[in-house]
């Protein structure tokens, strides 16, 4: 089969899937739905009008492929789920595959406008792209996933999602001390040295080396921080964002310098406000700055995965 274009223009309306759902087990760690593994997967889920939401904020923490499927429509379309499905493991958290089978659930179809079946849409930081519309051979399907992962790794996307399984008993209780990776002293030292310039030379060296360096490229981030806040006065920098609540520099600048002083939900929730009330430019430039200070913090924090759920509520 050749691959058909993708032409339906304007943005997916999923305000329908915004009213209160059933309660649900929580959310798993990596800003995951709650749901548990399927189809001996440890990335896919099947998903339902109760845990679609949660699985569009996960993809704050890391890309999402959502799998439109019928088996008795398109029978193709059902095993393309299947491969996809299969495919995440290999993987390894890069994607969180959420399988909807648009006979079951045609509300999150009807929310998405869903053209024809099969569909794969690829949703990062709450944004859906098209990705695929042909169910294609699994090794043909294995290299397109790989060149999408390469793509995202070249633009500085490599977060991970946990495994949707149990953890086993005792691992969170085994938690040893890291051990100084030589790779980063040199940065380190720099910090140390109060040479935050040097610091930020460092790590980008070591980013632009290794893009999938999740260490690395929080450690550029926070030395960044360091660097935009460097000799600000505080006071001055607080008047001036009191004074002008939709600038965006006034804002991203007061949220680093809270984000310094240990006030982190404050910084979060500043700049997620910040982003419900702008639009176009000062919108994404808004949501480019609180993402990395997501990064500078980490993504296994439970204040940062508070933030991408709130951050993809304000986005919609």
């Amino acid at each position: 089969m050749t691959q058909q274009p993708f032409s339906r223009p304007g943005a997916i309306d999923l305000s329908a899937l915004k009213r209160p759902a059933a309660p649900s087990a929580p959310a798993a760690a990596g800003g995951g739905p709650p749901s548990g593994a399927v189809g001996g997967s440890s990335y896919a889920v099947t998903l339902n009008e109760q845990n679609f939401q949660a699985t569009i904020e996960a993809s704050m923490t890391a890309p999402v492929l959502l799998v439109f499927f019928s088996r008795t429509r398109m029978p193709e379309s059902g095993q393309l789920a299947d491969d996809v499905a299969a495919l995440a493991d290999e993987f390894e958290g890069r994607f969180l595959v959420g399988l909807v089978d648009i006979d079951a659930s045609p509300s999150i179809a009807e929310a998405m406008q869903i053209p024809s079946v099969p569909l794969v849409v690829a949703v990062i930081d709450g944004r859906p792209m098209p990705l695929l519309q042909d169910a294609l051979p699994l090794e043909e399907l294995r290299a397109a996933l790989t060149q999408v992962a390469q793509q995202l790794t070249t633009q500085g996307i490599t977060g991970r999602h946990q495994p949707r399984g149990a953890q086993p008993e005792g691992v969170a209780d085994e938690a040893e001390e890291p051990a100084v990776d030589p790779r980063y002293a040199a940065a380190e030292a720099a910090l140390e040295a109060d040479d935050v310039e040097g610091a930020v030379a460092e790590y980008q060296t070591l980013v632009d080396a290794n893009p999938a360096d999740a260490e690395a490229a929080a450690g550029l981030a926070m030395a960044k921080v360091l660097q935009r806040t460097r000799g600000v006065d505080l006071t001055a920098a607080r008047e001036a964002a009191a004074a002008a609540p939709d600038d965006v520099d006034a804002q991203t600048l007061v949220a680093d310098l809270d984000l310094l002083g240990g006030h982190v939900d404050d910084a979060f929730r500043r700049l997620i406000e910040l982003v419900r009330r702008t639009s176009d430019k000062e919108r994404d430039a808004a949501r480019e700055h609180l993402l990395g200070l997501f990064g500078a913090v980490g993504n296994d924090d439970p204040r940062v995965m508070k933030g991408r759920q709130a951050l993809a509520s304000a986005l919609f």
